[in-house]
């Protein structure tokens, strides 16, 4: 039986001239998801793509792609040759099977004749369809104006396609159609969701992360890991940097003030993500802050943590309050893992009262006081680089 997936594209589709490549990055997605499901066929009809499946991975198929960025609807369905026989059988069945899920007792068909060389209009085939379901279907009749059911069929060059169901996708664009971005990932609740909402916008992510061993435990790291491969569901594989800096933060604990150690600290960790990311050719950090959040998010702190860098930082949830984080980070499904109770570095050297209206001349003043230089330079050597799989 020929089952099929039909994709549509989010703002992929209003790109105009530039369309081509963002279809074929999201073709690309696509294959590379769904490959160890049978290496279905991805193939497109008309700029329209879709999938071939079987009864037995239809599920898993929809469920892969509805989380890949770019893709705004998942609609499983069948796919026929234009022949009005068969079309008139596969629309029988759609709709028997739309009945073994759930309650229907009223039907509307929809049609759309893309290919306008098949030989009978749009509504005539809608009238036809419409009688062979009543003919054939036990208890059900016709309501076209508030229906139980759609029964959508779609006319295109190659095939004729038919589906009853509509599954909204996370939308966005395919990823790495927008450069690529270093995400400062911790093993907290917002720095996950801040990787996903700039993979949705076309990043390509690599990721790093900060720890304290021994101070910090291996358990911690696993779980950034963990983290780590949830994202990467959505975002596709990546690197994962993996930096120990109690050497950084027992310097800065030793020689300057204890309310600054945070925010030092913070333009350690910026410096050595921009060392990475100017190596490996990536465009932009990107971090969990959200404004006020906590001491190091004020204003004052943010711009002071600015200075540290030259490239880009973007902060997707600077505008969002916590309870807005949470909620997408149980959609996402990486909440139960970032409130597990792991200690990371920001626990080691806390101060009690951090400074929230730093200084800039101040803070650098404090740095001098450190061979930053030669920090980083360690910390970089001692680095581990961790491949990240969906």
């Amino acid at each position: 039986m020929n089952r099929i997936i039909s994709i549509s594209l989010g703002e992929a589709a209003l790109k105009g001239k530039n369309r081509s490549y963002f279809e074929n990055k999201l073709l690309h997605h696509i294959q590379r998801a769904v490959n160890d499901l049978g290496s279905p066929k991805v193939y497109k009809d008309m700029n329209k793509i879709f999938i071939e499946a079987t009864d037995d991975n239809i599920n898993s198929l929809v469920n892969r792609t509805k989380k890949i960025f770019g893709i705004i609807q998942v609609r499983p369905g069948f796919r026929m040759d234009k022949d009005i026989e068969d079309i008139k059988k596969k629309a029988i069945l759609a709709v028997e099977e739309a009945k073994s899920r759930r309650n229907i007792e009223t039907f509307k068909v929809k049609v759309k004749r893309a290919d306008k060389s098949f030989p009978i209009g749009s509504m005539e085939v809608t009238r036809m369809l419409g009688g062979t379901i009543l003919k054939n279907v036990n208890n059900i009749k016709v309501d076209v104006h508030n229906p139980d059911l759609y029964v959508y069929v779609d006319i295109r060059n190659d095939y004729a396609y038919i589906y009853t169901e509509k599954i909204k996708g996370y939308g966005g664009l395919p990823v790495g159609t927008n450069g690529r971005g270093l995400l400062l990932l911790s093993g907290g609740i917002d720095s996950p969701v801040a990787g996903f909402m700039m993979a949705k916008r076309g990043i390509k992510l690599d990721a790093i992360h900060y720890h304290s061993y021994p101070f910090t435990s291996e358990r911690a790291e696993e779980k950034v890991k963990k983290l780590a491969r949830i994202l990467s569901i959505y975002s596709g594989s990546f690197k994962l940097y993996s930096v120990n800096i109690l050497d950084i933060q027992k310097a800065i604990n030793e020689k300057c003030p204890e309310d600054e150690l945070t925010i030092i600290s913070r333009r350690f960790m910026m410096k050595i993500a921009e060392r990475i990311a100017k190596k490996e050719g990536i465009d932009a950090l990107i971090t969990g802050e959200s404004l006020g959040q906590v001491a190091s998010q004020t204003i004052k702190s943010l711009n002071v943590t600015n200075s540290s860098v030259d490239i880009p930082v973007f902060r997707p949830l600077i505008g969002m309050d916590k309870t807005d984080i949470i909620e997408v980070s149980k959609d996402i499904e990486t909440y139960e893992t970032s409130i597990l109770p792991y200690e990371d570095c920001c626990t080691v050297f806390l101060p009690k009262h951090p400074v929230t209206r730093p200084k800039l001349e101040k803070i650098e003043e404090s740095e001098s006081l450190l061979d930053s230089e030669k920090l980083i330079e360690n910390a970089l050597n001692s680095m581990k680089v961790i491949e990240i799989e969906p």
